[in-house]
């Protein structure tokens, strides 16, 4: 399999709930931006995968018939927080195996305010065994599902290595300084570790409000081609996907006994252990990463997941500056999850916007210097995780 090209990229402001276009207005937008920027008309896309986790089927549909209808299989896709990024895996996969030229991700979400919850009661979630197994491990009542399955994980961190609190605050201020400089960031003030310890406490002893990342609705779409319908239509080559992998839960899930495992450590380090052989290059070769921070307390267990440093090392990596500008490598240049807004179906195609243009060298004011390799990780409870590998040709 050859490597694909990111022909083109979109993404609309992310916005409160209520505060948002609907959803296929969203997608409809994402979409004619992704096609603008790879100078690529509706017609030219052989096959859509659309992600979203909140709507009923056939959204994609809804969606991209404003765009065009042209008779192309559309697929939707839901797989929790990793939605997205399962939506330009399969994308990615159809160009990899030569069955197609040029595929269409793209993923949205109309949100509504407040803690994530499940919608379906009346019948089995899927989440039931994952809940049994936190219950087991975590003795938090009235804590939201989310919050107690990520910062059970911090929680987690925190009793084996000795990290303190305010190393989660301080990735939280990270965070901010980052989003300051992107305009599509929904939360651009720039807060210091002191006002995230100081913030309303929602886990006493393990998060503060700020340590969580907002519901959010918005919209990112991606275009990828192949190397052949690139030089036939005259697309730049600049960006290609190199590597990626896709895991979902094995048997450490459960059996750990740890919150890190229950929230998908096991996944992430499997997955990037799998692009890295795959595209020939190790965490000491990346020089952005765009990774999953639902919580804090995910950005900070995930630096070890993906290798970025040592087990146990999250804090010193923190402490020395090695997670941002000026240090080893810059994590989350758009702001993350936690100043960029989370709408799950989005996320992940959002998190590919902001890599490929730090690779072609336009992210503007987030740019970091003379970036070349670049990490994408996107998870989702339930679970699956997407690593992907983005190399400047």
């Amino acid at each position: 399999m050859s490597d694909v090209i990111v022909a083109g990229v979109g993404m609309i402001p992310f916005a409160k709930p209520g505060a948002s276009a609907p959803y296929h207005a969203m997608g409809t937008e994402a979409t004619r931006l992704a096609l603008a920027d790879a100078g690529l008309g509706y017609e030219k896309v052989e096959q859509a995968y659309v992600g979203y986790v909140y709507g009923d089927s056939t959204c994609g549909q809804r969606a991209l018939y404003h765009v065009g209808m042209t008779g192309i299989p559309i697929v939707n896709v839901n797989n929790n927080c990793s939605t997205g990024s399962t939506a330009l895996f399969m994308a990615r996969q159809m160009i990899a195996s030569g069955a197609l030229d040029c595929v269409l991700a793209v993923g949205f979400e109309q949100m509504k305010p407040g803690a994530l919850g499940s919608v379906y009661t009346d019948r089995p979630s899927a989440f039931e065994e994952f809940d049994a197994a936190a219950d087991e491990l975590i003795d938090a009542p009235g804590i939201p599902l989310a919050l107690r399955y990520f910062g059970g994980a911090g929680l987690s961190h925190m009793k084996k290595y000795g990290t303190p609190l305010d190393a989660f605050a301080k990735v939280r201020a990270k965070a901010s300084r980052h989003a300051r400089n992107n305009p599509l960031a929904l939360f651009r003030k720039e807060v210091t570790a002191d006002d995230v310890m100081n913030d309303k406490v929602i886990w006493p002893g393990v998060m503060t409000r700020l340590m969580a990342c907002p519901p959010t609705c918005g919209g990112a779409a991606a275009v990828l081609v192949s190397e052949r319908f690139a030089d036939r239509h005259g697309i730049g080559k600049e960006v290609r996907i190199a590597a990626q992998a896709m895991t979902t839960d094995t048997p450490s899930t459960f059996k750990a006994g740890d919150m890190m495992q229950l929230v998908g450590y096991d996944m992430a380090k499997e997955a990037a252990s799998r692009v890295y052989e795959s595209a020939g290059v190790g965490p000491g070769d990346l020089d952005v990463v765009e990774l999953h921070d639902c919580f804090a307390h995910n950005e900070l267990i995930t630096y070890e997941a993906l290798g970025l440093c040592g087990e146990g090392e999250a804090g010193k990596f923190i402490n020395d500056g090695d997670n941002t500008y000026g240090g080893r490598i810059v994590t989350n240049p758009s702001g993350g999850l936690l100043s960029k807004g989370h709408p799950l179906g989005a996320t992940g195609l959002a998190q590919c916007y902001e890599l490929t243009r730090q690779l072609r060298g336009t992210a503007g004011p987030t740019q970091v210097d003379g970036a070349k390799v670049a990490l994408q990780h996107n998870l989702g409870l339930g679970g699956a995780c997407v690593v992907t590998l983005y190399k400047r040709h």
